[in-house]
C-alpha cells in the first residue's frame, strides 16, 4: 500500500484557510467567519432570503472546505469495510452511501459520504474540521490491504446547487451530458461536463431539497461558480452561506458533527443505528471485526441512556445549543436533556430544536420545556425531520 496524506492539521494552523472561491465571496460582499479551520461565507445578504431561495428556487454553496480522500486498489472495498461502520464493498459503482468512522469504543470520529466511483476506486468525503484525522485513520486502518490512500482535498473544490430548480440549472449547463445528469438517482454520481468543466456530479445534499454536489479540480472552481451563478440567477438562484445551510439542515433533521455527533455519541445514540452493519462478513463467511464493532454490538443490545429527538415550539423564541430540556412546569426544575441545535424555522414559522433527552420523555407528543435564558419555553417532542419537501411529504 502507498499513501499520500498531506492535509494540514487545522488544530495547529494559526490562520484559517481559504477555499479556491474566497475572492468570489469577497467580491459578492459576503460576511466571512471561521469554520472548521476555514474562512467561509456566513451570509451574502440575508440569512432568511438565502434559506427561502433554496426552498423555492435554488441556492449556490461553496463546500470546498470538505475533505476528499480517495482509496484505489483491488482491496479498496475491503479496506473500507474494516475501517467504517458500513458495508461499503456492497455499494455498486456510481452509487454513494452515508456512513461513519468510529473509534474502538464505537464513538463517532466523523460522519461521511462514501462514493464508489469504480470497482476499485472510492472517494470518502469528510467534514472540514475532521478531514485530517479521517485521512490519517484511513491510512492506518487500510495498511493491511492492497490499496492506495490519497488525500485529494487540496486539489478538489466542491460546489453545491440545492433547491427545486437545481436540476434545471445544472442540466442547462451540462450540454451533451444533460440527460445523464437528469437521470441520476438520489445518492448516485456520474462524471459529466458542466459549463465546460469536467466534474463528478452527485445527486446529494444537506438541505432537505433536491440538488447536486459538483466535485471539480480546484483551479476550475471559479469558472464553474461564475457560470452557475450567472445562468441560475434567471431562475432565482442565489449564493448561500453557512447560516442558511445550518437552518436548512436543521429543518431537514440532519445531524451536524460537533452538535448531534461527536466523540461522546455513538450512531445508536443519534438514531442512526441503521448505518451500522454488524452483519458484515469476510470472503470466507466469518464475522468481520471492524473498528468499534464490539462496542457497537454491546450498545445496540443495551437500553439507551439518551435519545435524539426533535422539539417543536409554539413561538419563535428559539432554544440554542446547550440549553437544558426540563420537565414542564416542575419546581424545582428536573433536567431531562440538552439541546444540540436550535433556531427559528423560516419554513415552518416557529422555533425548532434537536436535543438528547432521557428515554422516558422521548416519545412523540411528550410535552416538555426548554430553559431559554432563565425562562421556560414549552416544547413538544415531534418526529424528525421537521420539514419534507413537497414531493416527498
Amino acid at each position: 500500500m502507498t499513501t499520500s496524506v498531506e492535509t494540514p492539521d487545522d488544530a495547529t494552523a494559526t490562520e484559517p484557510r481559504h477555499t479556491p472561491l474566497h475572492d468570489e465571496h469577497v467580491a459578492l460582499g459576503a460576511a466571512l467567519t471561521e469554520f472548521g479551520g476555514w474562512l467561509m461565507p456566513l451570509r451574502y445578504a440575508s440569512d432568511l432570503a438565502e434559506h427561502r431561495a433554496v426552498r423555492s428556487a435554488a441556492g449556490l454553496f461553496d463546500l470546498s472546505h470538505m475533505g476528499e480522500i480517495r482509496l484505489r486498489g483491488p482491496e479498496a472495498g475491503k479496506a473500507l469495510d474494516a475501517a467504517l461502520v458500513g458495508w461499503l464493498s456492497q455499494v455498486q459503482p456510481g452509487r454513494a452511501r452515508y456512513s461513519m468512522i468510529t473509534n474502538e469504543f464505537g464513538e463517532v470520529i466523523d460522519d461521511l459520504v462514501v462514493y464508489r466511483l469504480a470497482d476499485d476506486d472510492f472517494m470518502v468525503v469528510a467534514n472540514a474540521s475532521n478531514a485530517p484525522v479521517v485521512a490519517r485513520e484511513l491510512v492506518d486502518r487500510a495498511a493491511p490491504f492492497d490499496v492506495e490512500v490519497t488525500d485529494e482535498s487540496e486539489a478538489t473544490a466542491l460546489i453545491a446547487v440545492q433547491g427545486p430548480l437545481a436540476e434545471q440549472i445544472v442540466t442547462g449547463l451540462a450540454a451533451g451530458d444533460a440527460d445523464t445528469v437528469r437521470a441520476l438517482k438520489y445518492y448516485a454520481s456520474v462524471p459529466a461536463t458542466v459549463a465546460g468543466v469536467e466534474a463528478l456530479v452527485a445527486r446529494t445534499g444537506y438541505t432537505g431539497e433536491d440538488g447536486f454536489e459538483l466535485f471539480v479540480p480546484a483551479d476550475h472552481a471559479v469558472a464553474l461558480w461564475r457560470s452557475l451563478l450567472g445562468t441560475g440567477a434567471e431562475d432565482g438562484l442565489v449564493p448561500a452561506g453557512l447560516s442558511a445551510r445550518d437552518s436548512l439542515r436543521l429543518e431537514a433533521g440532519m445531524p451536524l458533527y460537533g452538535h448531534e455527533l461527536d466523540l461522546t455519541t455513538t450512531p445508536y445514540d443519534a438514531g442512526l443505528g441503521r448505518v451500522v452493519r454488524l452483519d458484515k462478513t469476510t470472503d470466507d463467511g466469518a464475522v468481520l471485526d471492524f473498528v468499534g464493532r464490539a462496542a457497537l454490538a454491546s450498545r445496540r443490545a443495551s437500553e439507551p441512556a439518551r435519545v435524539l429527538v426533535g422539539l417543536s415550539a409554539a413561538g419563535r423564541r428559539a432554544a440554542r445549543e446547550g440549553d437544558h430540556v426540563v420537565v414542564r412546569g416542575h419546581v424545582p426544575q428536573i433536567v431531562v436533556g440538552k439541546v444540540t441545535s436550535g433556531a427559528p424555522s423560516p419554513s415552518l414559522g416557529h422555533a425548532i430544536a434537536m436535543a438528547y433527552v432521557t428515554p422516558e420523555v422521548s416519545a412523540v407528543g411528550s410535552e416538555l420545556a426548554v430553559d431559554v435564558r432563565g425562562r421556560e419555553e414549552p416544547v413538544e417532542v415531534v418526529e424528525l425531520p421537521f420539514y419534507r419537501r413537497p414531493d416527498k411529504a
